[in-house]
């Protein structure tokens, strides 16, 4: 496909932006995009879809060659799994309802058996192909929503952060696929690959087009765009921005009670349907003690995480201490939660109510999804801060829906900082993040846990996120012999 920006400027939101003075695509030649700050992946993905309407914002042309196009996104992922929940039968049958399963979902793009059996075994997704949609973790789904772009054969593909919520493996085999697909003789695919990590840029495309503050800024090779002093800059200014938030934090900190253990589990074992998801789980938190989870996708660490905030069904089955009270001998789930600030891709998605960004942060000290109780004066006056620190006050009313990806992410980040939880699960907290957004909140967690703000439970499958204060792993392995994960504790 040939694609041609003149004079281009898309305005979403005051945030939001797209402008593009002058970019040539040539037909057959594969770009990676790579933005400091902002979402212009889901931009550049309406107006490569020709999903322009006229009641956008936009003036100046764009020009593109018949073709087709599919795409793969966080905002894709999020819609398909928003459709099967809302198909969720469960409550009318006598059986858990699982969906469409992951065979039906690539299937229906094709209608050819022989692609979506390749398709299967290229992504790793064969030993998956009956389970529903909802049954699987991020990483898994992110397989799935590659294979049905590639079922519907295209000759563009959109790629907005692909490698995003990957494990190692599963990122490096995505590359080589992506590779082989891109440069082979027949009918090779032309991708736009939008990244926002340093070491997700695609080795196989060598021109990368700089955008900053939504604005096409230039184009280079990946040598070039390696050494730009724009980075630089952006690291130092995330550095002191990340020091403004630590600053914040300890203006409104205060000591919990310290109680042990924080978390203890003894045996501890989660089955689905008639899968056993991992079993004799044996795992202790003292007080003062970060942990990061490691383990491949589908290895149950965000299960593990749920019967921690008391999220998951099966946390009531198991023997749980949870800040010195076993699970289940009086404590209210409200008990728990208000010490534990919480972010996960779960819990992003469960977020759907209408409310306000100031309403997300203040519903930080509720514990809630969405506000529903009057807050103080000093909760808003303390929101009103995070919104300022972050960038974000101009969207004080502004529908969380209405607000970019990125930009929920940050407010979810935000409503687990607000109440200065004991304990701070953070699961996958980069994934969605531009780069700006990216680098201060990974230097603001390095700063919570060398200070001891709160105790942290974290979860990535980037060896570059690693916290230095971080120095007990809990690492899930697969049991060839019992077919299902477990775990081995090491320390640094």
């Amino acid at each position: 496909m040939k694609v041609t920006f003149s004079a281009f400027n898309l305005h979403k939101s005051l945030y939001s932006k797209l402008i593009i003075d002058n970019w040539k695509i040539d037909e057959g030649s594969s770009w990676a995009v790579f933005a400091t700050d902002q979402d212009v992946g889901s931009l550049l993905l309406k107006v490569l879809t020709d999903n322009l309407k006229k009641s956008d914002d936009y003036t100046g042309h764009v020009n593109r060659t018949a073709s087709k196009v599919a795409h793969v996104s966080l905002i894709d992922q999020q819609d398909l799994l928003e459709s099967e929940l809302a198909k969720d039968d469960t409550d009318f049958l006598n059986r858990v309802d699982i969906g469409s399963n992951v065979y039906e979902l690539i299937f229906q793009e094709c209608q050819n058996e022989m692609l979506t059996q390749s398709l299967l075994k290229e992504l790793d997704l064969g030993h998956l192909q009956s389970h529903g949609f909802r049954q699987l973790s991020s990483g898994e789904t992110r397989r799935i929503m590659l294979a049905r772009a590639l079922a519907m054969e295209p000759d563009f593909l959109v790629l907005d952060n692909i490698l995003t919520g990957l494990d190692i493996a599963h990122r490096q085999s995505i590359s080589r696929l992506l590779t082989s697909l891109s440069s082979r003789d027949k009918n090779p695919i032309q991708m736009l690959v939008i990244f926002s990590r340093e070491e997700d840029a695609p080795e196989w495309i060598e021109n990368i087009a700089l955008f900053s503050q939504g604005e096409f800024k230039e184009t280079m090779v990946k040598m070039s765009w390696e050494q730009h002093p724009l980075i630089n800059q952006i690291k130092e200014q995330s550095a002191v921005q990340s020091q403004n938030i630590v600053s914040l934090i300890r203006r409104h900190q205060y000591q919990p009670n310290s109680i042990e253990p924080i978390f203890e589990i003894k045996h501890g074992q989660v089955n689905y349907l008639d899968n056993i998801i991992f079993t004799d789980i044996h795992w202790r938190i003292e007080n003062r003690q970060h942990w990061q989870i490691q383990g491949p996708n589908g290895c149950g660490k965000s299960t593990l995480l749920g019967l921690i905030f008391g999220d998951h069904p099966q946390c009531y089955s198991n023997d749980i201490y949870i800040f010195g009270k076993k699970r289940g001998t009086g404590e209210t789930i409200w008990d728990i939660k208000k010490q534990i600030g919480m972010v996960s891709s779960a819990l992003h998605l469960q977020y759907r109510v209408s409310c306000s960004a100031l309403q997300v942060v203040l519903s930080g000290f509720y514990d809630s999804i969405g506000l529903y109780t009057i807050p103080t004066r000093k909760e808003r006056e303390q929101a009103k801060e995070w919104l300022a620190i972050l960038n974000m006050s101009q969207y004080e009313t502004t529908s969380f829906r209405q607000l970019d990806y990125s930009q929920q992410r940050l407010l979810l980040i935000a409503r687990a900082l607000v109440k200065q939880p004991k304990l701070l699960i953070l699961d996958e907290p980069y994934q969605g993040l531009d780069y700006f957004g990216k680098r201060l909140i990974q230097t603001t967690v390095d700063f919570i846990a060398r200070e001891n703000l709160s105790q942290l439970l974290y979860v990535s499958h980037y060896e570059d996120d690693h916290i230095e204060s971080i120095q007990n792993t809990l690492v899930f392995y697969y049991d060839i012999g019992l077919e299902c994960y477990r775990t081995k504790v090491m320390k640094l």
